[in-house]
């Protein structure tokens, strides 16, 4: 017994392995960190590039929109036979974050790959809502067109080398036209 007393109070040498050992949490707590933070970034590039394709669908409703503003409204409608129809296009939103996001069309799912081929992201899924402003609405102010859109998003996580369940989410976005005029 009094050979480990001695050998607790001896404190030559001793810190060579807690030095490893932090060294080692700290590494790991890092790729941890790393990797969060790499699946944070793609689904912070995936929601920008699906709010610029839903912008873009907004955008393509402004020539239907003229014909309410003039008319005193901010609907998607044209004038069909002396009264107003709802005209609303929707696009293609897809097209457009392919085109965005590098995306390859694969089985219903559209695949970003990295360099060496392995897959970095997918979505599917798409649901696009327009919500049409009400036609003569006595409250102008708050009544405009909107896009909400909503895509599924699956990102591979891997960590320490091996494969773990991928992180899936649902990508809301909404994006709305209010004329100026």
């Amino acid at each position: 017994m009094s050979r480990f007393k001695q050998a607790i109070r001896d404190r030559r040498g001793i810190s060579f392995p807690l030095i490893i050992a932090v060294t080692l949490s700290l590494v790991i707590l890092l790729c941890g960190v790393s990797e969060y933070l790499r699946l944070l970034i793609v689904a912070q590039g995936v929601r920008d590039a699906v709010q610029e394709a839903v912008i873009s669908t907004v955008n393509d409703n402004y020539d239907d929109v003229y014909h309410g503003v003039r008319e005193g409204y901010s609907g998607a409608y044209q004038p069909m036979a002396g009264d107003f129809e709802e005209s609303l296009d929707y696009g293609d939103i897809y097209v457009r974050l392919d085109a965005l996001l590098n995306l390859t069309n694969q089985s219903g799912y559209h695949v970003q790959y990295t360099e060496d081929g392995k897959m970095e992201f997918r979505v599917w899924d798409l649901s696009v809502d327009l919500q049409n402003a009400s036609f003569a609405s006595a409250d102008s102010a708050g009544n405009r067109l909107i896009a909400d859109c909503e895509i599924e998003l699956e990102v591979p996580v891997s960590f320490g080398g091996r494969l773990l369940p991928p992180m899936r989410m649902t990508v809301k976005v909404s994006a709305g036209y209010t004329p100026r005029f």
